[in-house]
């Protein structure tokens, strides 16, 4: 039912918001009546109206070329394999090889993998980018069966296998666990394809470290509770027709509510920017909230495993995790070198619960193992601009070239 109330007001509000972005991009367009100050302040209403809509298809990533040693490379995106819940997608870039190849592990919790195009743009100066581009289960048919924290481990260690050994891990905020959890089992059976080095970025490895609003939430009620009030049935009209999921605009509701003050400003920052003619600044946070509100949902049986194991009873930090039945071995980690990356500001995952994997990964030299706090930076900061391509990254690049 939730979902449905949802999707009946988004088909309500639809011809108003594609009239307002018709509106606002024919005044853009308009050299005459954008230098008029009435005009302007009907662009920039237009914009805030057709901006406060939600979107559920994946935005394209749009690197059509990166810089590498100087020199302008053309790159194109190409499928190297596809499940019904994911493709692995390639970043081809034209004119190099023997680039250090990244398996880039893009979170799963309301966003689609484009958030991390500035890591993606980041990386592919020195680096054969991969990246998990998860598909939005209310497209995916129930015939697929279920996905849940398994299968993700599972797609993990199966893309490895098809980008083959020399592959190195990198996962982003919420896949660090499962991410981990596959190095391991990779690990206990001695597989060819276990990645040279292991990078975890901003994630719960242990969330019961410095909790907080987030972690909060999740042991506020028990499991029954975000069952019976937070998932729901995708509508029929949709190719995942009554496939229990977890709204996307739920999660998006639950983020912005952490910090409903800033996200407000911003609106309002955006219409006076527009509205007075400063474009540039107004277009960033057009182009954020763009991105930001692209949802798609997550399948009932990952999110709630996700809360249950990671957020409530904290398997993988008290060795007490399975997959498929097998319990996870963090010690057995032996050959995979591991950094992980905190953000001094993070109020999604605060300092300490990424860096338990330090401790977990125990049977790692420490010559093998190295943690990083960026300092002014909260959780998008870790993974996107000037103090992750500056600070940050360099660190990334190193872990992978020293262990390649």
């Amino acid at each position: 039912m939730l979902y449905q109330v949802y999707q009946s007001y988004a088909d309500l509000m639809h011809p108003a918001c594609s009239v307002a972005d018709l509106v606002a991009s024919a005044l853009a367009v308009n050299s005459r009546l954008s230098g008029c100050e009435p005009m302007r302040a009907t662009r920039a209403a237009c914009e805030v109206l057709a901006l406060s809509r939600l979107t559920h298809h994946r935005p394209a990533f749009g690197i059509d070329s990166v810089a590498v040693n100087g020199t302008p490379l053309q790159v194109t995106e190409e499928v190297v394999a596809s499940t019904p819940f994911c493709s692995l997608l390639r970043f081809r870039k034209h004119g190099v090889s023997g680039q250090p190849r990244v398996l880039l592990v893009a979170p799963m919790s309301g966003h689609f993998a484009t958030l991390l195009r500035g890591t993606v743009q980041t990386m592919l100066r020195d680096h054969d980018v991969y990246i998990t581009d998860w598909h939005n289960p209310r497209d995916v048919s129930l015939l697929h069966g279920r996905f849940g924290f398994d299968e993700f481990v599972y797609h993990l260690i199966d893309f490895l296998h098809v980008l083959g050994g020399g592959t190195h891990l990198m996962a982003v905020c919420q896949p660090t666990v499962a991410a981990l959890a596959a190095v391991a089992l990779m690990a206990e059976d001695n597989d060819a394809a276990q990645p040279p080095s292991l990078i975890l970025m901003a994630g719960p490895i242990d969330a019961r470290i410095n909790p907080t609003k987030v972690n909060e939430l999740a042991t506020s009620q028990p499991i029954e509770w975000f069952e019976n009030s937070l998932t729901g049935y995708v509508p029929l009209r949709f190719a995942g027709a009554m496939r229990r999921v977890y709204p996307g605009f739920m999660q998006l509701i639950a983020f912005m509510s952490m910090n409903h003050e800033r996200h407000q400003q911003a609106f309002r920052d955006l219409y006076d920017l527009r509205a007075h003619g400063d474009h540039a600044r107004a277009d960033a946070i057009q182009v954020f909230y763009e991105e930001y509100f692209a949802t798609m949902d997550l399948s009932a049986e990952f999110y709630l495993e996700t809360v249950s194991m990671v957020f409530q009873r904290f398997l993988l930090a008290q060795g007490l995790l399975e997959v498929g039945g097998r319990r996870v071995d963090t010690n057995a980690i032996h050959r995979t070198a591991l950094l992980t990356v905190e953000g001094e500001r993070d109020d999604i995952c605060a300092i300490g619960q990424t860096m338990a994997a330090q401790e977990l990964c125990g049977s790692l030299r420490p010559y093998m193992r190295m943690h990083h706090v960026q300092t002014g930076v909260g959780h998008y900061g870790v993974f996107n601009g000037k103090r992750w391509e500056t600070q940050v990254y360099p660190l990334v690049r190193n872990a992978v070239h020293m262990s390649a």
